[in-house]
């Protein structure tokens, strides 16, 4: 056993020479993880366990995900689990679920679901809303559905493992996706945490990035109702791309900004 903050200093001074960002923050995070409190708890406890918290300051250091050595990450103010079989939620994201708060859907699809985290936000901010998501993972689509249970949204939503939409035949008022959109070639310049730890098959967008975009609009005739809108993330400089693939397959385009200026939701109606 040795001092908490003793702990605390000689976590952070490893997670600092391992170049982490913000080491004193996230020492705290290990530290009540590893001894299965609050970080506020930390207050109240004296000494600490060093066999506790070694192990998951090593993981942090070979700059695993922090989401992932927590087990969770919140998300529209909702906790979700994670694991490695699923991207991590990013609050960048959010902007997709401020994007439907005008609208009032019934039917919501989410392609590429993960953790869940779109559709489970949407049907949280819309209680008559039912949802389906499917992810080529059934490890991210089995996590999904465990989510929506902790959340008590289970009545309302069903996950399946498939590829895209193609097993469902039915139209949705509102359609969700953060597809894969990294260029092949920009992997290697990640963040460690990123390329080396979160699935590529959530991250590579084939040669230019769009693959996936153009597989989702293709379908958006078959999937999404009249008068129904589809909202995809965006990656940077995408935006007049997809809108090009959204012409083509005959739909309007309009884009929302995230917290940064950037355009972060490309938002598709079918043209009148």
């Amino acid at each position: 056993m040795i001092p908490t903050q003793t702990a605390i200093a000689a976590i952070a001074a490893q997670l600092q020479a391992a170049g982490i960002a913000d080491p004193r923050r996230e020492a705290r995070l290990i530290l009540a993880a590893a001894e299965k409190i609050s970080a506020a708890g930390l207050l109240g406890r004296d000494a600490v366990d060093e066999s506790r918290f070694e192990p998951l300051a090593a993981r942090r250091a070979a700059r695993e995900p922090l989401a992932y050595i927590l087990g969770r990450k919140e998300f529209w103010g909702l906790m979700f689990e994670v694991s490695p079989a699923t991207l991590i939620p990013r609050p960048d994201s959010e902007t997709l679920v401020e994007a439907t708060l005008s609208l009032k859907p019934k039917r919501v699809l989410d392609l590429g679901t993960g953790t869940g985290c779109l559709l489970l936000a949407v049907l949280h901010e819309f209680p008559e809303a039912f949802g389906v998501g499917v992810d080529l993972s059934p490890d991210a689509a089995a996590l999904a559905q465990r989510n929506a249970a902790t959340l008590n949204l289970t009545p309302r939503a069903a996950f399946l493992a498939g590829s895209w939409a193609d097993a469902l035949e039915t139209q949705f008022d509102l359609i969700l996706s953060n597809p894969p959109y990294i260029p092949a070639q920009d992997l290697a310049s990640l963040m460690p945490e990123v390329v080396d730890y979160e699935p590529n098959s959530a991250l590579n967008g084939g040669a230019d990035g769009l693959v996936a975009y153009r597989e989702i609009i293709s379908a958006l005739p078959r999937l999404l109702r009249p008068g129904g809108t589809a909202i995809l993330e965006l990656g940077i400089d995408q935006a007049a791309d997809v809108a090009a693939l959204a012409q083509t397959g005959g739909f309007t385009c309009t884009t929302r900004a995230d917290l940064s200026g950037i355009p972060r939701a490309a938002i598709l109606s079918h043209r009148k």
